[in-house]
């Protein structure tokens, strides 16, 4: 083991994190242990083929390499918010629209990785409702999951970027139907995931118009938090971490194939069938520079949360919330 790593270990130690300790027999290295960070890495959603990068990164080793031992959590994203604004786990799945309503109650998240570098988020529609572009849904229903978390702020930041009001367009609340809600045509269009429920529909046979979001306004999306305990007493940390998910990441836009069937191995059930997700999703992550965040994309993403009244008002020192420090250090 290399002093840098010896130095990580010793320093995190003392925090909050299980530590789980494995023989390694390396030659030469004698038979003392090698201690392993065991993490609980909360990721928002159930088990799915989207997680391919972090897949990925758990099957090749990178994060063993790191000096980290995965535990997967597939629980609420508002869950691995408070395990890491609490300092009870140092790294989260978690939206940069979460992190600014956090930081707004307290919560010392810091978003240090953009995965997603394009807004996932959709308007869509059947063709022949002729909904083709954001002026054409004044006057239409359209079916929303509830009025909050990505998929309102992203149909919000749709309307807004466009000049249109929330009164302009009918928005009714469909729960996570938004599928079955177009095809029995109780909405105009819904508000989805561009990389799930098009695909659903696609598979159906069913001609859809899609309107992405990022085409039009550039929000912030899924990406990996920690917290400023964790980045002021071990930043090292941080630092291994993020090179682990950029190493996944990069390998999964170079190899899709691959890396759909390493998923395979964490997502039971997984069939050929949902190759697509994957396929659809490469485009929303891919970049010149990986896991980079714009800050201009922050300001854009708080006007709105101001707009529609999910923040009364701005928080205080918005750059606090994020971080380009990490992606920067753990470029090869």
């Amino acid at each position: 083991m290399n002093k840098y790593k010896i130095e990580l270990l010793i320093l995190f130690l003392g925090a909050v994190l299980t530590v789980a300790c494995s023989e390694t027999n390396t030659p030469g290295a004698g038979d003392q242990p090698e201690p392993v960070l065991a993490i609980r890495l909360p990721m928002g959603y159930i088990p799915d083929p989207q997680y391919a990068p972090i897949y990925v990164a758990v099957d090749k080793g990178y994060f063993a390499e790191e000096g980290f031992e995965l535990e997967f959590d597939y629980s609420f994203e508002t869950d691995g918010m408070a395990l890491v604004g609490a300092n009870e786990v140092p790294f989260a799945i978690v939206g940069g629209d979460q992190v600014i309503l956090a930081r707004a109650q307290g919560l010392p998240v810091v978003y240090v990785l953009e995965w997603f570098q394009r807004y996932p988020i959709a308007v869509v529609s059947k063709a022949e409702a002729g909904i083709e572009g954001p002026g054409d849904l004044v006057g239409r229903t359209v079916g929303l999951p509830g009025f909050f978390g990505a998929s309102y702020v992203g149909y919000a930041g749709l309307l807004s970027a466009n000049g249109l009001e929330l009164a302009d367009v009918d928005a009714i609340d469909v729960g996570f139907n938004q599928v079955e809600t177009l095809l029995t045509d109780q909405a105009d269009a819904i508000v989805a995931f561009a990389n799930n429920e098009p695909l659903q529909l696609a598979n159906m046979g069913q001609q859809v118009n899609i309107i992405q979001v990022a085409d039009y306004i550039d929000l912030v999306f899924n990406g990996i938090i920690t917290n400023e305990e964790t980045i002021k007493q071990n930043p090292q940390i941080v630092e291994a971490f993020v090179r682990a998910v950029l190493r996944g990441l990069a390998d999964t836009l170079a190899d899709p194939d691959q890396a759909y069937e390493i998923s395979k191995k964490y997502v039971e059930g997984l069939d050929d069938s949902r190759k697509d997700v994957l396929e659809a999703s490469l485009g929303l992550w891919d970049a010149d520079v990986l896991g980079y965040t714009d800050p201009e994309s922050w300001q854009r993403t708080e006007d709105i949360l101001l707009e529609i009244g999910l923040l009364d008002e701005p928080i205080e020192n918005l750059s606090a919330a994020y971080s380009n420090k990490y992606i920067e250090a753990a470029q090869p």
